[in-house]
């Protein structure tokens, strides 16, 4: 199944697109990451690379980073850190109702692995798989959760940290057998780690499964607009 989708992802998208990380959690780690300091999206270069990642509450510095992944509470400093410093949120409290909104529970598995797609052997374990987009690519994305479904929230933005829009809400969706797809990497804290021109797509593997169903009875195969659009992708 993995191979399969990985040649309609290029068939769809293109040779020089972006191979797409899968992510979930487990209690033996694939790659002995050393610890990473600030934003950990820093360390997931290496996955898109090809090399798997592997977080946990060890190895994420950030404070923001272990509690959107699940792997601690929230650190008393960060609803005043969030609002006061980073300037992301009136008040101290709307971090704090935010977070509690996400409905976010804590990890039940001590690491949280990021592995390129063609490095998975298939798509067991894993909670979600993550896109790095440019606009075309999010076009042909969101027109495909989009195919389906006339769901006004089949594709969901929400303000947050990398690690929120990315991780938290597609494994809280998963959780709840969700059908809601995201897009993210607002998070200007974020933005100096992933490409100029890339924002994060994120699709639970709830709805992943029905979405692979799809793939090839949607635009993104034999269209004469998408062909445009491929065209250029492949440029």
């Amino acid at each position: 199944m993995v191979k399969q989708f990985i040649q309609n992802f290029r068939e769809a998208f293109g040779q020089k697109a972006t191979l797409p990380l899968l992510f979930g959690y487990s209690n033996q780690p694939v790659a002995d990451t050393e610890r990473i300091n600030g934003c950990f999206f820093k360390g997931l270069q290496a996955a898109r690379e090809g090399a798997p990642v592997s977080l946990s509450a060890e190895v994420i510095a950030c404070g923001g980073g272990k509690l959107y992944t699940g792997f601690t509470d929230m650190p008393e400093r960060v609803p005043g850190f969030v609002s006061l410093k980073e300037k992301y949120k009136k008040t101290p409290q709307m971090v704090i109702d935010y977070v509690e909104d996400l409905g976010m529970k804590r990890a039940e598995q001590t690491y949280l692995n990021f592995v390129r797609i063609d490095k998975a052997e298939s798509f067991d374990g894993f909670e979600g798989i993550m896109f790095y987009a440019t606009p075309d690519m999010l076009s042909g994305l969101c027109g495909w959760a989009f195919f389906d479904t006339n769901a006004a929230d089949a594709v969901v933005t929400r303000f947050g940290s990398g690690c929120s829009s990315v991780v938290s809400m597609t494994i809280v969706e998963n959780a709840r057998q969700g059908q809601r797809c995201f897009m993210g990497l607002l998070d200007p804290s974020v933005r100096p780690y992933v490409g100029t021109n890339e924002l994060s797509f994120t699709i639970p593997m709830s709805r992943f499964k029905s979405m692979m169903e799809t793939m090839k009875e949607c635009f993104l195969f034999d269209s004469h607009a998408w062909k445009k659009v491929k065209a250029r992708l492949e440029e």
